[in-house]
């Protein structure tokens, strides 16, 4: 079974209300998209914590962010705010990978400094579209489901 689908099938299964698991997974989503790196996990258990959220539907939604993914969400990100700010990515082939040692993280912080604001607009707003789709999303499996389960436990056995 894939490690998508035991995610989903423990998040069906949570003691919670199918708000609450959608809510807090949503908001996990949020922070994997968050534009600050190496402090999601923190902050996703802080957060549970403070809000009596579900720690598991959060640290799940969080890790859609992991070494796989972290590449490609940030870069979608980053482009989406390059378009939205009009700012050309064209500049990212002026990085002289040849550099070693500190000449390299000058020419690396000089050539990517212009990508911040967009890093980090781009970022959050596909962090704040992602999050709004995977709660509606998941709210709608999680209450199927118990609806289903429900019907067949109300239903008599011939």
């Amino acid at each position: 079974m894939s490690l998508v689908r035991r995610t989903f099938k423990v998040l069906i299964h949570v003691e919670d209300t199918p708000h609450r698991v959608a809510l807090a997974f949503g908001i996990g989503v949020f922070i994997a998209f968050f534009p600050v790196v190496g402090i999601h996990t923190a902050l996703a258990l802080g957060i549970a914590l403070a809000f009596r959220l579900n720690r598991v539907a959060i640290l799940a939604g969080t890790f859609v962010n992991n070494p796989w993914t972290i590449a490609p969400l940030f870069m979608a990100g980053t482009v989406l705010g390059c378009g939205l700010l009009g700012v050309s990515t064209a500049e990212l082939g002026g990085i002289d990978w040849d550099l070693r040692g500190w000449a390299f993280y000058g020419s690396l912080l000089e050539h990517l400094r212009p990508f911040l604001l967009p890093y980090l607009l781009g970022n959050t707003l596909l962090g704040a579209a992602s999050a709004s789709l995977a709660y509606f999303l998941l709210r709608s499996i999680i209450e199927r489901r118990r609806r289903l389960v429900d019907g067949r436990l109300l239903t008599p056995e011939p």
